[in-house]
């Protein structure tokens, strides 16, 4: 059971994609974002292509937990995106993903150039990781998750 994870932003949308047993998370890809229907169609042949159940969407929530500008953008984005792909999709909160991936880069030595390139995969990596957590504390725990 494969999951596609996504860090959309305004200029770049970071992919990441679980591995098949939906346990470990790792980058797969940043789309530079160009026009919204072909950003779309790039994410749903990427869905198909990896045979994923389900897209986690990056919903980036205020600190306080309420929905902002660009988590309203972010929701238009994953509607539209329900349109293209047959999987579901849901969200999983984003709060400082970037930021944390970005001081790991930084902590690995990696150079700026280099992380500019990356880190959108690495926060979409680190937005699935959460999200296959969480489902296997729930499974653990013996109870369904909830959205």
């Amino acid at each position: 059971m494969r999951i596609l994870a996504l860090d959309v932003g305004d200029r770049r949308i970071g992919v990441a994609l679980s591995d098949p047993s939906g346990t470990l998370a790792s980058a797969l890809t940043v789309i530079e974002r160009s026009a919204k229907e072909r950003d779309l169609r790039k994410i749903a042949a990427l869905a198909d292509e990896h045979q994923v159940a389900q897209v986690v969407v990056g919903l980036p929530r205020r600190m306080d937990g309420t929905v902002g500008e660009q988590a309203e953008k972010v929701q238009a984005f994953a509607r539209g995106l329900q349109r293209f792909v047959s999987q579901p999709v849901v969200f999983w909160d984003e709060r400082l993903t970037t930021a944390a991936a970005e001081r790991m880069m930084i902590e690995a030595g990696m150079k700026r150039a280099k992380r500019r390139a990356r880190i959108d995969a690495a926060a979409a990596a680190l937005i699935l990781q959460g999200y296959l957590d969480y489902l296997a504390a729930s499974r653990a725990a013996g109870r369904e998750p909830t959205w």
